[in-house]
């Protein structure tokens, strides 16, 4: 998994990339990207399967802000960035909710 950010220089927003290699994914046939800059909808930034089996898709996010996320593979199996700035629990169990830092 990788998380890719570029900011703009022309107003407040960095353009993040979200990705998910094959073998994080496990086969899954779709992973949508959940957080707090979509209301955890898992049909706002449904990911984009490439050919090499891996997901990824790109957000604009506002600049100096701080934005929990986690990864919903096939509707049922929840994942989390590992290489995310920091995690913080999620209230569900021993879930954690991984964070990144614009």
């Amino acid at each position: 998994m990788s998380i890719k950010k570029q900011y703009l220089k022309t107003k407040p927003v960095c353009k993040v990339t979200f990705k998910v290699g094959k073998e994080f994914a496990g086969g899954a046939e779709k992973i949508s990207l959940l957080g707090d800059f979509n209301d955890w909808s898992d049909s706002t930034h449904e990911m984009k399967m490439s050919k090499d089996g891996s997901f990824s898709t790109t957000v604009e996010l506002e600049s100096g802000r701080e934005y929990q996320f986690r990864y919903l593979a096939d509707g049922s199996n929840w994942l989390t960035e590992e290489e995310a700035d920091s995690f913080i629990a999620s209230g569900f169990g021993d879930a954690q909710n991984a964070l990144i830092n614009l």
